[in-house]
């Protein structure tokens, strides 16, 4: 297994919108495994493909406090959601140390496939639904951060290339080393 490159916000690669997946195969577990570890060690409870730039429709989720509880979503599609909303503080993989406040459906009703090709459906509230929605918004190009204000969301951008540009710094001077 690998640790994979996770893009971050405002890379345009986010925004690619990702195809669904047409054959289940070694590649495909290979590269679900491979993102679990990543979001373990990130640490993070979801990823989606488009993160690590594959532009497929494959998620990786765990909201269990033990980190023993994958769940892998392939071609994942919401077949129905509550009236409810509600209000979560979301964070991002891709847009680290980042937390706002987003309204979304309190429950949903996803359905997908296993590694397998198994097709299955999952009802979700809490940490788990926000996360679903979350990582499948990801699969359309877009990023939680696009559901702020403009001004916030701009904000979040300068910070982040700022920090960006101090890596690269730090990095070039490591290198002269």
């Amino acid at each position: 297994m690998s640790i994979l490159n996770i893009l971050r916000y405002p890379d345009p690669r986010l925004h690619k919108v990702a195809k669904p997946v047409a054959v289940f195969d070694e590649r495909l577990k290979k590269l679900a495994a491979d993102m679990a570890e990543t979001m373990y060690d990130a640490p993070g409870v979801g990823l989606a493909a488009t993160q690590v730039d594959v532009h497929e429709q494959l998620i990786v989720i765990d909201v269990s406090e033990t980190h023993d509880q994958l769940q892998v979503f392939i071609n994942p599609e919401i077949v129905w959601e509550s009236e409810e909303r509600q209000v979560y503080d979301e964070g991002c993989l891709s847009v680290p140390g980042i937390y706002d406040g987003v309204e979304r459906p309190a429950k949903v009703r996803a359905r997908a496939f296993d590694l397998e090709g198994k097709q299955f459906e999952v009802e979700a509230d809490g940490l788990l639904a926000v996360c679903i929605q979350h990582e499948m918004d990801h699969l359309k190009g877009k990023v939680f951060v696009e559901y702020l204000s403009p001004l916030k969301r701009n904000r979040i951008k300068t910070k982040l290339l700022k920090e960006e540009r101090e890596l690269a710094k730090q990095r070039k001077t490591a290198d002269a080393r």
